[in-house]
């Protein structure tokens, strides 16, 4: 469960719900009745049916899986580098003792379709320079499919503080067509109502689009940099390069601070294995 982005969600609404509740000056500190002064069905309607309109009809495709892009963004899967270079490592050791043929029991234990992939083209003897061309094209099209779905968010977040200010001018327009012969004293409410879209389009775009955009790029990221590095162990264990420098190249995907950690950890797996053997 990605806790972060749940603590971060609640936290941005209890702060919002705290700001319109709580006045310090007043005899009632904390006012709950304030809440509704800051609902309008009309307002609700224009923004959040105006907004999921426009993203629907700009992503009639990546619509349908809006609920799996949620289970993604919210669930404790991530890619972890570290381990697919440590198994890239074990791979190249067993290649060099016991050939590329070696490696099929392995491709067939992968639950990543992918990395199996990957291992299959090099146990069937495919040339090294389509096996580098079927891998890139994979990747770069599923970066593609990953960026689609985040500009449907990212259009989310344009579209809906547009339809506030939509909003906010259909109130201002009714409020001034109403004002000839009205109480000047219902100026100021009749203004409070008008102004409620703005508000919720602000919600909408920097609470509820933005933060999943964030985060699905965050995990397209890790995705592509997890398959760059699967990418490049494969053709070098193809190619039978030692295992040894095959880790230190494949760690340089990473940053500095967890490149370190990792070529430790791995400096203490081979001595493990040395005095072993």
């Amino acid at each position: 469960m990605n806790i972060v982005y749940l603590i971060g969600l609640l936290l941005a609404f209890f702060f919002v719900l705290f700001g319109i509740t709580v006045d310090l000056n007043a005899e009632k500190v904390i006012d709950f009745g304030q809440l509704i002064r800051f609902f309008d069905l009309a307002s609700v309607l224009i923004v959040i049916g105006g907004t999921l309109a426009v993203v629907v009809a700009c992503y009639p495709k990546q619509v349908r899986s809006m609920f799996k892009h949620f289970r993604i963004m919210l669930g404790a899967k991530t890619f972890n580098p570290e381990k697919y270079i440590d198994e890239l490592v074990e791979l190249a050791q067993i290649a060099r003792k016991n050939g590329l043929l070696a490696l099929e029991e392995r491709a067939n234990a992968q639950t990543d379709p992918f990395f199996k992939q990957a291992i299959m083209l090099i146990v069937d003897a495919t040339d090294p320079e389509r096996v580098r061309n079927i891998l890139t094209n994979d990747i770069e099209q599923t970066s593609a499919r990953h960026q689609e779905v985040i500009a449907m968010y990212d259009r989310g977040a344009g579209a809906a503080p547009a339809f506030g200010m939509i909003g906010t001018l259909v109130g201002l327009i009714k409020m001034l067509y109403g004002l000839d012969g009205a109480d000047m004293s219902s100026l100021g409410p009749n203004m409070g109502v008008a102004l409620i879209t703005t508000f919720y389009g602000s919600i909408m775009a920097h609470v509820v689009f933005t933060p999943i955009a964030t985060n699905l790029s965050a995990r397209d990221e890790e995705e592509i940099i997890c398959r760059e590095i699967i990418l490049e162990g494969i053709m070098a264990i193809q190619s039978g390069e030692n295992p040894k420098y095959l880790r230190e190249r494949l760690l340089t995907f990473m940053q500095q601070k967890n490149r370190d950690g990792s070529g430790d950890k791995g400096k203490g797996k081979g001595k493990g294995k040395g005095s072993e053997e």
